[in-house]
């Protein structure tokens, strides 16, 4: 099969979703025309979380904030079960359940004068229920940044080429915001000059790599180097005013998204690589069962909790107009599809272009395929991302690119998403830790700089602890080992957050079954996921396995509080 062909058909559906099915969203149960109210970024405008923003700077801060590692890794590695399945759940699941969820997390935040759906959600059901969240959060969060932080690390250390040019990008991002909000100075001819710049860096390191291998260290010293950086830039990223690196990095970064999807695309159209996956794998040894783990595999590439943290957390803060709420929501997660849709056919077409490549998995590999690629899910799940950067690098070398380059473009792009969703996810972490030590009457935590150090040492812990894997019996970091509890935490936070919508515009007479069918969908999928893991750490690990039921017992206590809830009846109609 053409892989042109899917293409265009995951492009076209998608934007029929945003065009017709965000539409009706929009009126018929989120009423975005009838909000009267004045918009929390200018009710309660401080100049460092609550900061009125343009629609596009905020949707390129919103979009990258959200957009990570997550929507590429997921699919390079769900391709393991074939094309099919895949492409099915990351089109519709994005249009009718990831973008419902985002969009509705960032209206109902902006009807509640920018609180976090944690806050919400307590206020809707009971203080009881809004600590348990607040929790369930926290525990998630500290997986996001260990994560993230191990992929950044990672491509770091085998693209070095990609150093420069990623961190050249926080130098022009600061001046930007200076530009923006000190300057004045309209976003559009700044923006593109950044653009530029980026590019030439991208070019100028392709020439440079950098590494830590020149001061005598190993790859995996090299790699717990980069980590500490990385956290240490974060801390400081999370701290300093919203305007000032934040915004200005997302919107850099929202352009280079979209000019490197643009590429990968013509790229498609141009090369055509014959889709050389199955469309369905057949089971069999070894093969673990796609349902439900090819729904948590893929993650943030269908539906992500993460993204009603950001929706609620930073975004509702400076949003300045309650119908920009449909692009900025619902908008950016239909982006994030077509970043899926992107990886997934980098992993299923792209790769069968590479000549010649180094594996993570085996080592040096000529005439690269699906086949070679994802011989067994051990190899499948330790390649990670690399089929997005390999395939997606093979096919804007189509484009006549040299391939050291397009590489370098590619990893970029993974690294630059990844850091943005870092910066965030730190920031809000600290918000979250900030409302626990509220809810829980713990002074330490009230205070900003404290929270985030807290927010930042237990994911630290994760990605330099290294325990056995139960199944392969090898060492690993135990960030990795975590990535399908992650994935399965993150949706039962969607879940959870469509729960708290439904119940929210079910009480004021909405129609809420686009918000209900997705809700006891993702809790299904997710509780049997996490109890298909615990079954894989008894005997085996009894810390993860603690970690596991933890979360179960947390999600089961919300289902139950949330339930007595609805049983309560719906507010009375206004006459």
């Amino acid at each position: 099969m053409n892989s042109l062909f899917l293409a265009i058909i995951g492009l076209v559906l998608f934007g029929l979703g945003y065009r017709f099915y965000a539409t009706y969203i929009a009126t018929k149960i989120y009423s975005l025309q009838d909000f009267t109210g004045e918009m929390p970024s200018k009710e309660f405008e401080d100049g460092v979380d609550f900061v009125p923003t343009k629609k596009g700077i905020l949707f390129g801060h919103h979009f990258t904030s959200i957009a990570g590692a997550a929507p590429i890794i997921g699919p390079c590695i769900a391709a393991f079960w074939g094309w099919g399945p895949a492409l099915i759940w990351i089109v519709f699941g994005t249009i009718f359940m990831g973008a419902v969820h985002d969009f509705g997390a960032l209206v109902v935040s902006i009807r509640e004068k920018g609180k976090t759906i944690a806050e919400i959600t307590g206020t809707i059901i009971n203080h009881r229920v809004k600590t348990m969240f607040l929790i369930f959060v926290m525990m998630l969060n500290w997986l996001v940044l260990a994560v993230f932080t191990m992929v950044i690390s990672g491509l770091f250390v085998s693209v070095p080429t990609a150093v420069l040019p990623v961190n050249i990008e926080i130098i022009i991002a600061l001046g930007i915001g200076y530009l923006l909000y000190h300057k004045k100075m309209d976003a559009l001819f700044p923006s593109i000059i950044a653009l530029i710049l980026l590019y030439l860096f991208v070019y100028m390191g392709s020439f440079t790599p950098l590494s830590f291998e020149s001061i005598g260290l190993d790859k995996t010293s090299q790699s717990t180097l980069w980590i500490v950086l990385l956290f240490m830039y974060s801390g400081v990223a999370s701290l300093l005013p919203v305007w000032l690196l934040l915004q200005p990095r997302d919107y850099i970064n929202s352009h280079q998204l979209l000019v490197g999807l643009a590429l990968i695309f013509i790229g498609i159209a141009i090369a055509q690589p014959v889709v050389d996956a199955p469309m369905l794998r057949a089971s069999g040894e070894g093969v673990p069962g796609l349902f439900p783990l090819l729904f948590v595999t893929i993650a943030c590439g269908a539906i992500s909790g993460f993204h009603g943290l950001v929706a609620s957390g930073t975004t509702s803060k400076q949003i300045s107009n309650m119908k920009d709420s449909k692009m900025i929501g619902y908008g950016s997660m239909v982006g994030e599809g077509v970043l899926a849709l992107a990886s997934t056919i980098a992993a299923v077409a792209g790769i069968s272009l590479v000549a010649s490549c180094d594996l993570p998995s085996v080592g040096f590999v000529e005439n690269l395929n699906w086949n070679v690629y994802y011989d067994s899910w051990a190899h499948a799940t330790s390649n990670k991302a690399t089929a997005f950067v390999l395939g997606g690098g093979a096919l804007i070398e189509s484009l006549g690119i040299p391939f050291t380059l397009a590489k370098t473009i590619m990893a970029v792009l993974v690294i630059s998403f990844a850091a943005t969703t870092l910066d965030t996810a730190t920031r809000i972490q600290r918000f979250i830790l900030m409302e626990l030590g509220e809810a829980i009457n713990v002074v330490q935590l009230k205070n900003r700089y404290i929270a985030t150090i807290v927010a930042i040492l237990p994911a630290l812990a994760l990605t330099l602890w290294n325990i056995t894997d139960p199944l392969s019996g090898e060492s690993t970091q135990a960030g990795w080992l975590l990535w399908p509890i992650f994935g399965a935490s993150n949706q039962m936070l969607a879940a959870l957050t469509l729960m708290m919508l439904s119940i929210y515009f079910w009480k004021r007479h909405k129609p809420v079954l686009p918000l209900l069918i997705p809700f006891i969908f993702i809790t299904i999928t997710t509780l049997t996921s996490l109890g298909i893991k615990a079954q894989s750490f008894i005997g085996n690990n009894r810390l993860l396995l603690a970690i596991d039921v933890i979360l179960v017992i947390l999600i089961l206590w919300m289902l139950y509080e949330g339930w007595k809830v609805f049983k309560s009846g719906r507010l009375p109609e206004k006459s």
